[in-house]
Parts: structure tokens; sequence; C-alpha cells
């Protein structure tokens, strides 16, 4: 075999070079400029760019209010506290995300209940949440996965229906859209993420985002202190419910602000990209590609495929051919890794039902008798052994040369499965 074709984890040359891909977020001087106006001014805490990125963001989204947080994690929690989910309560979640999309709910002492996950859109199956209601049952936390809204109308008939507060995971979505309309525009709420690796990126942080007074009145409270007044206003220092301190700095507002001013283009590039590495995978047996269906617009910030082991006639476990398609990929130079190997329900906090000690909150004299069966998912099980991903390639500074490149990549891969079957799944 010829070193060019033979596959790079056995010997051969690998197809992108190092250095080819280029890191996130790109820095500029647009970025230099507003954080060395923060370094340079006495305001380091919570201070003038904390205000503004507050308005700003807003106004990108089109919400009435929005409240800077130290994290995406933080804004779920007040999301949880402010949508009035309280001891005993239960939130409906998906199986399938990031932890904090179901640790947000015990954080209020409430209690997550669990909906399997659609295949093809990897989101919450809206048509398997009503089952899952009871009287106990308080909101519904609905989590826009890898930058794809869920179908919001089906779940929007449904909260009205039961009278119950939707809560937007937009943590991973920023700009994605459902019927010509952004996510955080359609809950009672949402929570976004500006951590490292989100599409608006300040290191740390993150946002709530409200159109209700009341939910904004009340976030504000679990975002300091249990206060009625904000660190801008004249504050009595009074605690007038149980509060948190989940403020921002001017620092990391700062950098947020800057990359908000590029953070259109940013997306503009991501979809362009990922059309293009759509194309290049298109009709390769046993990979399943990431879907935007009529009526959604993707923000691409994962691009999340599935491998089909028997597809591809392999007929060993389906999660070790999933791995040595990983390390083939990760020798040629593309950049791929696992989300998330574990579906929600199976984590230890949920197993255990013990997270504040002595059962809480599953014991709580509120709460009524939940427990978790771990294989009681069977779409989030499948898709945690066989999906695999990447997030930074397909956004700026990369262009159009890096998807192309990755497709190459994948195609040169699953060109050689033969060869990808005998990789030792100990090769670093």
């Amino acid at each position: 075999m010829k070193q060019a074709s033979q596959l790079a984890a056995l010997g051969g040359s690998r197809t992108i070079p190092e250095g080819f891909i280029k890191p996130w977020p790109p820095i500029d001087d647009i970025d230099r400029e507003y954080v060395l106006n923060s370094l340079n001014s006495n305001s380091h805490a919570f201070g003038p760019n904390c205000v503004a990125l507050e308005k700003e963001f807003a106004a990108w989204n089109g919400n009435r209010y929005a409240i800077t947080t130290n994290s995406g994690t933080a804004a779920l929690h007040m999301a949880v506290a402010a949508c009035g989910c309280s001891a005993g309560d239960e939130v409906i979640v998906p199986a399938y995300s990031w932890s904090s999309s179901a640790t947000c709910v015990l954080h209020h002492n409430c209690l997550p209940v669990f909906v399997d996950i659609d295949w093809e859109s990897m989101n919450i199956d809206v048509d398997k949440i009503e089952a899952a209601i009871t009287e106990k049952t308080k909101a519904i936390i609905v989590v826009h996965l890898h930058g794809l809204a869920v179908n919001m109308e089906k779940v929007l008939a449904l909260a009205g229906k039961y009278h119950l507060k939707v809560i937007e995971d937009a943590c991973q979505a920023h700009g994605a859209t459902f019927q010509g309309k952004k996510v955080g525009l359609w809950g009672n709420c949402a929570a976004f993420s500006f951590n490292q690796n989100k599409c608006l990126c300040s290191g740390e942080g993150g946002m709530l985002v409200t159109d209700d007074e009341n939910i904004y009145q009340a976030a504000r409270m679990v975002w300091s202190f249990g206060e009625t007044r904000t660190p801008v206003e004249s504050r009595d220092y009074h605690a007038y419910a149980l509060g948190w301190m989940y403020r921002n700095n001017d620092l990391t507002a700062a950098f947020g602000r800057s990359q908000l001013t590029k953070l259109d283009y940013y997306l503009k590039v991501q979809k362009e990209n990922a059309g293009i590495l759509l194309e290049e995978l298109k009709g390769i047996p046993g990979l399943i590609l990431p879907v935007e269906p009529a009526g959604y617009q993707h923000n691409w910030y994962n691009f999340t495929v599935r491998v089909d082991a028997r597809a591809s006639n392999y007929q060993g476990n389906p999660e070790e051919f999933r791995e040595k398609v990983m390390l083939a990929l990760q020798a040629e130079g593309v950049p791929v890794g696992i989300y998330q190997r574990f579906i929600l329900p199976q984590m230890t906090v949920f197993q255990a039902r013990n997270a504040y000690g002595h059962g809480c909150p599953w014991e709580c004299v509120h709460a009524r008798k939940i427990f978790y069966d771990g294989h009681a998912f069977p779409v989030a099980e499948r898709h945690a052994r066989n999906h695999f991903g990447m997030t930074y390639p397909l956004r700026v500074p990369n262009g159009p040369e890096v998807a192309k490149k990755i497709g190459e990549a994948f195609r040169k891969v699953f060109d050689n499965l033969p060869a990808v079957f005998r990789i030792p799944l100990n090769q670093k």
C-alpha cells in the first residue's frame, strides 16, 4: 500500500498537516482594545462592561431583559429558581445532554425527570414529554443540543396544556432558529454560555435572558445574594431570599462584548463550512450525518456524527468500532472527540439519589418517589455509544480549505475500513 493511502495510524502520512487547523477563538485588536480598556479602568468586579454586555446581548438576541453570569450553569440554576420551582417539584429534562442541564434542577432542591431523545435531531423527543408529566411537574428544560433547536411549537403546546414553565438551555445554540425565530425567545427564559468552546467565547461566563419582568427580578435575587438591588444601584445589602453569587466581572464581560461584535460573522462562516463538510461526507456508508430539518437553522456549534458498525461490516462491539474510527481520524489530523459518553440517568449523582446527603432531594417530604432506570432510554444510549464530533475546525479563522481537508481525511479512513479494524485500542 502506498504511504499516501495508508492510514496514518498504521504508519502512513497524515492528511492534515500540523498547524493547518487554527485555534479558537481568534483574537484581534478589537478584543485587545475592549479588554485593555477594562484592565486600565478601576472597575474589575461587576462593572460598566457587564451592564453594556447585558444590553447588547439582549438587543442581539431580541430579548427585553438579560443578566450576565459567571457561567451558563449559573444561568440555568437562576432560571429554575425564577420559574418558581421549589422543593419536591419535578422538572423534565432530556436523557442526553451536558450534566448541568439536569444538575441545575438539583441545585434548587427539585427533581429531574428524564425523557429519551429523538435519534435524528439528538434533542429531547418532544412526542415523549407528555407521558413524563405528573402533578408534581413544574417546568420543562429543552436543550438545543449542539446548536439545533428543539421543536418549540410542540413544547409550548404541552406547556400551555399543563400550565408549565419552559426553560431553554441555549448554552450551545447562539443564533440558532426554529421557524425563523431565535432560541431564547420561545420559552419563559433561557440560558446561554460564554465558555471557551462556545460560539460566543469570553473564557467563562453566561447570560440569562427573558421577556418576563417577574422572572427577571426573581433571577436577579438568586444571582446576587438574595438582594433586590444590583451592584450598580444603591444596595442595602439585605438578603430577602435565598441567593448565590453568580455575577460576572468586568474583564470577562469586556471580552464578551468584543466577541459579540463578530458573532454574526462567526456564525455565517460556521454554517458555510458545515455545508461544505456535509457535502464532502455525503454518501459514506456507515457514517450518519447531522441534520438541519426544514424550518430550522443550525448554528453548528458541534458537528456531531454517528457511526453504524454493522453497516460498516464490523462484527465486534459498536463502541470499539467508534473508538477505532476516532483513532484513525485523529492520526490523520482531525481533532474529533466524544462530547458525553454517559446518558444523564446513568450518572452517579442520579443513581445514588443523594445529592445533598440523607437522600436529599429525593427523600424530601414534598417529593414523589423517583428512581432512575439507567437503561430506560434506548435512543439516548444508542447515541452515546455511536457518536463523536468536533467543535473548533469549522470555526473562524478556518475556512473552506479546512472543511475540504477534513472531508478528505474521513474518506481516507472509511475507504480503508479493513485497516481501521486492525487498529489497537490501546494506541495513543
